[in-house]
């Protein structure tokens, strides 16, 4: 019994005896701390008190393109813990490549009456993409909350990593490096945080070259496709993304018979976890996932209380981070000796 206590209060971020006072139905509780540790301890997988198994605990909506790249994992983690000591279940849905859409589960969690929805990596990203669905959300009034580059015109709070800035540090890291001729490495024509990082690459349009950007899917056989068409025009410093697509840049440095980082520098996206274990340890710009996590899950508690909350994008600083993907780039003379 001391030990659940313990577990449930640290879960739940109260006290052991506030645990207590909630099992055993005393007074003097809040309905918000109540919930969570009824939350904490249906996470937990305890059973709880007999008197308190009809009660509902509100869910949430939690929706990611896929758990393969670790950053939506990551992400994943953040929202749930938040959520949890707020009172709300999150409910996970991924799309799948058997046919489950965004749309899908978007209607599943409607039928399961949900509080509201956190979406990250969304269609939202995709100029192209069919949006009906977030129309529908929003005409129904349901809470949502966009991470991520999202659309204008959707109307809905929107988090987002800084695009513009990420590429400028790593833009700026590899020229410090004495890297002249510099590469950006891209997903679709239509997503959105992607052509945020063309623009600011555009931006340094005195010293790169608009041929020196290539586009494929977000995969290592992309990254290492796009990366390879890079290296053979004379880039010999790559901006990716993502970190799944630097991993397939570094592929490519290496099929070409290319030492990285002495002949090819190669700079992530997201900071993935084990990104300091590859080989070589990926440098690369770091999301702050931990804070956009924790915003966007006050963003969504915030509607559900009938708080009115802006629309406009939240924008966060992300953080350069140095290993050794990244290296001065050898002369000519440095390579003959």
């Amino acid at each position: 019994m001391t030990r659940r206590l313990a577990e449930v209060a640290k879960y739940a971020g109260v006290s052991e005896a506030t645990v207590s006072r909630v099992l055993n139905g005393k007074p003097g509780i809040s309905d918000t701390t109540r919930t969570a540790v009824l939350t904490a301890l249906d996470v937990l997988g305890y059973e709880r008190p007999a008197k308190l198994r009809g009660e509902r605990v509100r869910l949430v909506g939690l929706v990611l393109p896929e758990l393969q790249n670790p950053i939506f994992p990551a992400f994943a983690e953040v929202v749930a813990g938040a959520l949890a000591k707020r009172g709300f279940t999150p409910v996970l849905c991924t799309r799948t490549a058997d046919g489950v859409s965004e749309a899908d589960y978007v209607e599943i969690l409607l039928d399961q009456h949900v509080s509201g929805i956190i979406f990250c990596g969304g269609l939202y990203h995709q100029g192209a993409a069919d949006h009906e669905h977030y129309h529908r959300l929003h005409e129904r009034g349901l809470p949502a909350v966009l991470v991520n580059a999202a659309i204008d015109d959707l109307g809905f709070p929107r988090v987002s990593v800084d695009d513009g800035h990420a590429v400028d540090q790593a833009f700026n890291h590899l020229t410090s490096l004495g890297h002249e001729r510099i590469g950006l490495l891209l997903g679709p024509s239509d997503h959105a945080p992607s052509n945020r990082k063309l623009t600011a690459f555009e931006a340094f349009s005195a010293t790169v070259r608009t041929d020196d950007v290539e586009r494929g899917i977000f995969s290592m056989e992309g990254g290492r496709a796009g990366a390879i068409r890079l290296i053979r025009q004379g880039v010999t410093g790559i901006i990716c993304a993502s970190d799944v697509l630097a991993l397939g840049a570094i592929r490519a440095a290496r099929w070409l018979d290319r030492e990285v980082p002495d002949d090819i520098s190669v700079v992530g996206f997201d900071d993935s976890v084990f990104m300091n274990c590859t080989d070589p340890p990926l440098t690369t710009v770091r999301q702050p996932i931990q804070a956009m996590g924790q915003a966007a899950v006050t963003l969504l508690v915030s509607q559900v209380a009938g708080t009115h909350v802006p629309t406009e994008e939240m924008l966060f600083e992300p953080e350069l981070v140095v290993r050794g993907s990244t290296g001065a780039l050898r002369t000519a003379a440095t390579k003959a000796a």
